[in-house]
């Protein structure tokens, strides 16, 4: 009787479990195509992160290496201070020249400032028009040329005197001043004439 009730219990026991235990057969077929599977995935993803980590490596070498190329040769990281800086070397051989006739030429303008040093470029200013607006920049190999142009002012051209001066240079950013336009409200104030009252006599008595 004892080993019929253990029977039955083991029964019980595999009913509960899922039924029928496979054979050790199929247990093995299937894991081990499991275990294949996974180690062919987890082999796959080692060799993405391989090739990934090369191509970062290769990338920073690469930055290094231009760093140190740009480096050797000089080379300015930010080049709007490398403009900045060439515009400012050019201002500093050049002279504002205002007051110039119209019909005046960039030949001419030359001619009239060669005694003073080497002109390296004659620029006059035109509007969007074409026509000049009266004034121009004198540009010079050397920086002692401006010096000797200053001397200049007031010296005839075309029979109008001109206007000789160091070039400034403009800072971005920097807006030239100009005067503020005046507030119509406080400029009507300023405007207004001052009316003394008029007393009716018909006020008193």
């Amino acid at each position: 009787m004892e080993g019929e009730h253990e029977e039955q219990e083991q029964e019980q026991e595999h009913e509960v479990y899922g039924g029928e235990i496979p054979e050790d057969g199929e247990m093995d077929g299937d894991t081990v195509m499991a275990a294949t599977e996974e180690d062919a995935s987890a082999k796959e993803l080692e060799d993405m992160k391989k090739r990934l980590k090369e191509i970062e490596e290769e990338a920073g070498a690469l930055r290094e290496m231009q760093a140190k190329v740009e480096k050797e040769m000089g080379v300015v990281q930010d080049p709007s201070n490398a403009t900045q800086a060439s515009k400012e070397e050019v201002d500093s051989r050049s002279v504002y020249v205002g007051n110039v006739d119209y019909a005046c030429t960039p030949e001419e303008v030359q001619q009239h400032f060669q005694s003073c040093g080497t002109v390296n470029r004659v620029t006059i200013l035109t509007d969007k028009f074409g026509q000049p607006k009266g004034f121009a920049y004198v540009e010079f190999l050397e920086v002692d040329a401006v010096q000797n142009a200053v001397l200049l002012n007031e010296s005839e051209l075309h029979s109008r005197q001109l206007k000789v001066s160091a070039k400034r240079t403009n800072i971005p950013g920097m807006k030239q001043y100009r005067g503020r336009r005046p507030n119509p409200l406080i400029a009507s104030r300023i405007r207004r004439p001052f009316v003394p009252p008029v007393y009716s006599p018909y006020g008193y008595g």
